[in-house]
């Protein structure tokens, strides 16, 4: 029985389990095992951790009564476009805070260009910091998954500014859904370059399998709990 992933059909394919390892596009309605283990999963992580979201929603509504999810455009599978939901961990203007960073520190700048990260990020809130370093934030991820944005495991979704850093690369990484955990995520996460990211996103698209996916999940654990890279 062969759990690797099929091969790319006209460059892009999603990831599929397969018996005979074969996979292919999917189609309107996505019955690939790995698609049925992502709804599967995601809908039984989403019931039990519902209450702690709701909770830490609240506490960033009391904070400073600004919204707490928001959405973000970031591309996905066969480079659309979809909103990633997440908790805002950062102040309303967070925007004008960074570019005014940027603008005043070359240090700071220059860690972002490498990065897309700053280690004193002005734009985090108190509650901002907790919520990135256990990566809660990221829990409404899980409605993307539901939904076919996203993919229990596969590369972090860019934002659409940062699709220029992948260059033909690109191709690697809209060839599968973006995940809520991945290579990237269980290997460092800020501690590496942007570069190695990428490398990190190409290497999983090369050599993705089931059991791969299921080790991926297993790292993510400690990784969260010991906040590796978390910033």
């Amino acid at each position: 029985m062969d759990f690797r992933f099929g091969d790319q059909m006209d460059g892009l394919t999603d990831s599929t389990y397969t018996d005979d390892g074969v996979s292919g596009p999917p189609s309107g309605g996505d019955f690939s095992a790995k698609r049925i283990f992502d709804i599967v999963a995601a809908s039984l992580v989403l019931l039990f951790v519902a209450p702690l979201l709701i909770l830490v929603a609240l506490l960033i509504r009391l904070q400073d009564g600004q919204k707490a999810l928001y959405s973000q455009p970031r591309w996905g599978f066969h480079g659309e476009t979809f909103q990633c939901f997440k908790l805002r961990s950062m102040v309303p203007n967070a925007a004008e805070k960074l570019q005014a960073v940027l603008d005043s520190n070359p240090d700071a700048r220059r860690e972002w260009d490498l990065t897309q990260k700053l280690t004193n990020d002005p734009r985090i809130t108190p509650l901002g910091k907790f919520i990135r370093a256990t990566s809660i934030d990221e829990l409404p991820q899980l409605l993307n998954i539901i939904r076919g944005d996203m993919s229990v495991v596969g590369p972090r979704p860019i934002p659409l500014y940062e699709r220029p850093k992948y260059g033909e690369d690109f191709v690697h990484y809209c060839s599968v859904r973006p995940g809520l955990t991945g290579l990237w995520q269980t290997s460092g996460r800020s501690n590496t370059t942007y570069a190695q990211r990428i490398e990190m996103d190409k290497e999983y698209v090369q050599t993705r399998t089931f059991w791969g996916d299921v080790w991926i999940i297993l790292k993510t654990v400690p990784a969260v709990l010991m906040s590796v890279g978390a910033k």
